[in-house]
């Protein structure tokens, strides 16, 4: 959806199904069909019919026809429950990481390493993977570094520096730079809980990984992890990067205080 409303120069404004396009829909599918027989509605994002989706309730209970309804969607407790209650589940399952990357392999002409470390991180999202290979060059292990070491030993000056220079990075290198961290968090909880979980990963991943298990318990990862989910939603709808990565610094910071290691080379 990020992407469909920069195509469309929408990026501030939210996305919707409105109900002039319920009309719209609802004038074309009483229409014959001009050759072919059957009628077919493909919906991106059911999600983002508000009310005026009840408009097609009585379209969707009783098509007409040989019409057939594909509803494409990404969230199902999104959807209108009177929507969804009139249509077949059909669940996609997500791509593993090695299909991932395989693909990135073979149809973006990625290394070996950099595809497998990205496939990692993408968590079964081609989409996710293709734009984190944009800044596989990216050294976000030490620039993660120097952040937890600005928040946890040497200051407001350390931290205000790392600010300035994670601001000129843009939105999406700033989302892929969360990912990363998400992304380690997430290894440090399976090496927390499953360590064989985690044999596959790059050797300096597990060791960044392991320090932050001396970093932060469980439950501090788990609030580590929410506060960059919600920093990626804010980034991606236009947030001042600067303001937002001084408030997530303050925030990480009364998280994990208790525990205090510093993460040197």
């Amino acid at each position: 959806m990020y992407d469909w409303l920069q195509f469309i120069g929408a990026e501030n404004k939210q996305g919707n199904i409105t109900a002039n396009e319920c009309n719209e829909i609802i004038k074309k599918l009483n229409l014959k069909s001009f050759e072919g027989g059957y009628k077919v509605l493909i919906m991106w994002l059911p999600e983002y019919l508000g009310n005026e989706g009840n408009k097609l309730l009585k379209l969707i209970e009783e098509p007409p026809e040989r019409t057939v309804f594909l509803l494409v969607a990404e969230n199902e407790g999104q959807i209108l429950q009177t929507i969804l209650s009139r249509c077949q589940l059909i669940k996609v399952p997500q791509p593993h990481d090695n299909e991932i990357k395989e693909a990135l392999i073979s149809r973006n002409k990625s290394e070996e390493q950099t595809a497998t470390r990205v496939a990692a991180i993408s968590e079964g999202n081609y989409r996710e993977a293709l734009q984190i290979m944009q800044h596989s060059d990216e050294d976000w292990q030490n620039l993660l570094r120097d952040w937890l070491n600005s928040i946890m030993k040497t200051g407001p000056v350390a931290q205000s520096k790392w600010v300035d220079e994670i601001g000129q990075l843009g939105r999406e290198g700033q989302k892929q730079f969360l990912r990363y961290f998400n992304h380690l968090l997430q290894l440090a909880l399976r090496i927390h809980v499953m360590p064989q979980m985690a044999e596959n990963y790059p050797d300096k991943e597990r060791d960044f990984a392991s320090k932050l298990n001396r970093i932060t318990s469980i439950e501090k990862q788990q609030a580590i992890i929410e506060e960059l989910d919600k920093a990626a939603y804010y980034i991606e709808r236009n947030a001042n990067g600067k303001m937002l990565f001084m408030a997530l610094t303050i925030k990480i910071y009364h998280i994990i205080q208790d525990n205090v290691v510093f993460l040197n080379d």
